[in-house]
């Protein structure tokens, strides 16, 4: 499992396994999965290995928390501000609570709420295999029932916090829940309605509210009787003097291979699907990452003092999502239970995205460990940009002559490189971009992370420039989060890694008509390699993909029907998973995401484009433009939809009409977006970014690839709006269709700039 190495002790290739021990071999049967919520899957062990049983011993997570709170029952496990400090308006956040302010979960108060609420779930009637769903905010008690729902023989369900209520219905009664978990009123006031005009209702015993007091003895009309809606608090005092003896016997009935919690795609067509993820789907792959953590960065390696064995993370992407339940949920126990570290995860309040004031939580919390979706990153990077701007002439010199020490080093450091630190890093590192972690609260991490979508490489090299390493990781819901990993030690701007030990990547050519006629690519001779012999579906095995997605008996034969064939349809009779990602795997061992199959444009002579390394290097070369949207499928010619960064355009609204950031220094003049419909030099900067994408090769491989025509656009793209998934992935057909009126008078027009109009 060796790496060759360059001159300076940068590796030359990634750590892969040629070893066949180390993965599992896939052989005597066909089928690899199944759609039902009470089968335990078997286990996919190796040989040898930390996919092996002596790697990774099969267990369950309530059984991981018992050991975590054995070890290091007295050491802070959860903190929360209590009561979170309201954001007033308008207003900036209130300042965060000093750290010793926050309310602490040790390890032992954890593992014993836990058990407090799994007692609770079992009097209220959860019956084995049952789900609870959570519908809400990232909270302690939102971990807690995810354990809970486990130990009690259940399983999870997490709802995101801004699903739709017909979405929030379809998911309480697809899961098969009977307890449903709730943050506010206004939830609860939202989803009965929605449950109340499906035909099949669900089973709903009760509700259980954790962010307010409901009032005594309240309850809620639903299928024709009143259902209770109780407090938090009133569960666990439920389960305080509920039968230890029917829990045990619950828990130690619980085996690895069943269901742990439903994940639901974030989807960009059609009913979201239930993604089965297993108790030893999460514990393996916790336990895979940790060791790659310890091994390349020092993660989790632990140490002589409880200060260097203390790691910390800050929860606030959306628990229900798959890295939520990874990051934030498994990897803590899993961590704290087997490794020499223990965790604390810190809770970000729920505004702070929508605020911008993650950055106070990140300055109490000093996460050791950070994971943020690419445009969390970008938008980081937007205020650094803008303070470095707004400085004086001599700061600006110091901070340019820092960075570039700081970009010249992270070059050298990726794979293959000659991993010189250039004359000066020390002190540049020392006066300048340490302070600059520090302010950010992100100067104590060891592993900063990105995922759930791709990332742009400018963004990379910037955050390269500050000193920081954004590591690139890449799975699916359906593969338990991440198959490939870049570590500070291994990583390649571009690549999103080289596949974790015990999983396997590889690139194939499937067949369109049946995916169990596949022919493996050859590998690539380096990462920017563009002939299309070496691009294929990128397609992973091994023992954290899903158990299959879940079909309700309760919906009827034909839902039953089309959710084993969507399963058959992404998990092939070799077990390997089918991600609809085009990619390609390199000869030094890494990966390349090159486009979504569903996202290329087929041109009119037939080519096969992908759009977005187009689309990201228009808003690298334009710091002013937010989103780019390609389209040209069948037609003679590609047109884009712009969007301009503007404030309060951050993912979940699509803000106001006052350009924000980079877009108040293309024309200091024009402060609004409507103004930059009509300017000028708004319109030549963005024809320039487009002409420099259209002239680079790499990116725009011959004439049908280039954009002809652009406009812009005069909002952003949301979430609110529907246009972008929970995690912030753009959904195309949705924004073709909204914007259809536009597009025709793009390919109407004889104008390269076609001026909105609605």
């Amino acid at each position: 499992m060796g790496c060759g190495s360059s001159t300076a002790n940068v590796p030359s290739a990634a750590p892969v396994s040629t070893n066949p021990d180390d993965y599992f071999p896939y052989t005597g049967k066909d089928v690899w999965y199944t759609c039902k919520a009470d089968v335990a899957l078997e286990l996919r062990c190796a040989k040898q290995g930390v996919a092996s049983l002596d790697g990774c011993p099969p267990t369950t997570l309530p059984k991981l928390l018992k050991k975590a709170a054995e070890k290091d029952g007295s050491l802070p496990a959860l903190k929360a501000e209590r009561p979170c400090p309201a954001l007033m308006g308008n207003g900036p956040a209130p300042p965060a609570l000093p750290d010793d302010q926050w309310k602490t979960w040790t390890w032992k108060q954890y593992y014993d709420d836990v058990r407090k609420a799994a007692k609770g779930f079992l009097k209220l009637g959860l019956q084995p295999f049952e789900s609870v769903a959570i519908w809400g905010f990232n909270s302690p008690e939102w971990m807690l029932t995810t354990i809970a729902a486990g130990m009690a023989g259940g399983k999870s369900a997490g709802l995101y916090p801004t699903d739709s209520p017909d979405t929030a219905a379809f998911k309480v009664v697809h899961s098969g829940a009977s307890i449903v978990i709730i943050e506010d009123k206004t939830k609860l006031d939202r989803l009965i309605p929605a449950l109340s005009d499906r035909q099949y209702a669900g089973k709903v015993k009760t509700f259980v509210a954790y962010g307010y007091e409901p009032s005594a003895n309240e309850t809620v009309e639903y299928r024709g009787s009143k259902v209770p809606v109780i407090s938090w608090a009133a569960l666990l005092e439920m389960g305080s003097s509920g039968s230890d003896q029917e829990l045990d016997a619950r828990c130690e009935a619980l085996q690895p291979g069943h269901c742990a919690a439903l994940v639901y795609t974030s989807g960009t067509t059609g009913e979201p699907k239930a993604v089965m993820i297993s108790h030893d789907n999460v514990i393996f792959e916790s336990t895979s990452v940790i060791g790659i953590g310890a091994e390349h960065m020092g993660f989790c390696k632990g140490g002589a003092s409880l200060a260097e064995r203390h790691e910390r993370i800050l929860s606030y992407l959306p628990l229900s999502h798959i890295a939520g339940l990874m990051v934030d949920i498994a990897f803590p126990i899993a961590a704290t239970a087997s490794s020499p570290a223990y965790v604390t995860t810190y809770f970000a309040r729920p505004y702070d995205l929508k605020a911008g004031s993650l950055k106070d939580r990140l300055c109490v919390a000093r996460p050791t460990a950070f994971l943020g979706v690419p445009l969390v990153w970008e938008k980081v990077a937007d205020k650094l940009r803008t303070l470095g701007a707004n400085n004086p002439g001599w700061k600006k010199s110091l901070a340019a002559w820092a960075k570039d020490k700081g970009v010249r080093r992270a070059r050298g450091q990726q794979l293959g490189g000659d991993g010189a630190q250039p004359g000066g890093y020390g002190l540049a590192n020392k006066v300048v971009l340490s302070k600059v972690k520090g302010l950010l609260g992100l100067d104590k991490v060891k592993f900063g992370i990105t995922g759930a979508a791709p990332i742009r490489v400018d963004t990379l090299e910037y955050f390269g420039s500050l000193g920081l390493q954004i590591n690139e990781v890449y799975g699916m819901s359906e593969s338990t989060a991440a198959v490939t990993v870049s570590t500070t030690r291994v990583h390649q701007w571009g690549s999103c890694g080289f596949q974790l030990p015990g999983m396997e990547v590889k690139a194939f050519k499937v067949d369109s008509d049946d995916i169990n006629k596949r022919t493996e690519c050859p590998r690539a001779p380096q990462l920017d390699s563009t002939d299309e012999s070496f691009q294929g579906e990128l397609c992973f095995r091994g023992r954290s993909i899903m158990m299959g997605y879940l079909a309700q008996p309760e919906l009827g034969l034909e839902h039953v029907a089309e959710i084993e064939k969507k399963t058959a349809g992404t998990i092939d009779k070799d077990g390997w998973l089918h991600s609809g990602d085009k990619g390609i795997v390199c000869e030094s061992g890494m990966v390349k995401v090159t486009g979504r199959y569903k996202e290329i444009i087929i041109g009119a002579g037939g080519e096969n484009i992908a759009p977005v390394p187009i689309e990201d290097h228009i808003k690298a070369s334009c710091d002013g433009i937010n989103e780019v949207i390609m389209i040209g499928d069948k037609q003679k010619y590609n047109v884009a939809l712009v969007t301009l960064k503007a404030v309060g355009a951050n993912g979940e609204t699509p803000g106001t009409d006052k350009l924000d950031a980079g877009a108040l220094r293309v024309n200091p003049a024009v402060k609004t977006i409507t103004e930059a419909l009509d300017d000028s030099v708004w319109i030549d900067q963005v024809k320039l970014a487009i002409e420099k994408a259209n002239d680079n090769p790499k990116v725009c491989h011959n004439n049908a690839f280039k954009i002809q025509k652009f406009m812009i656009l005069p909002t952003n793209f949301s979430e609110e709006q529907g246009f972008l998934t929970p995690t912030k992935k753009m959904k195309r057909p949705v924004v073709e269709k909204a914007f259809g009126k536009q597009i025709e008078m793009m390919y109407s027009s004889k104008e390269t700039y076609v001026r909105y109009q609605e």
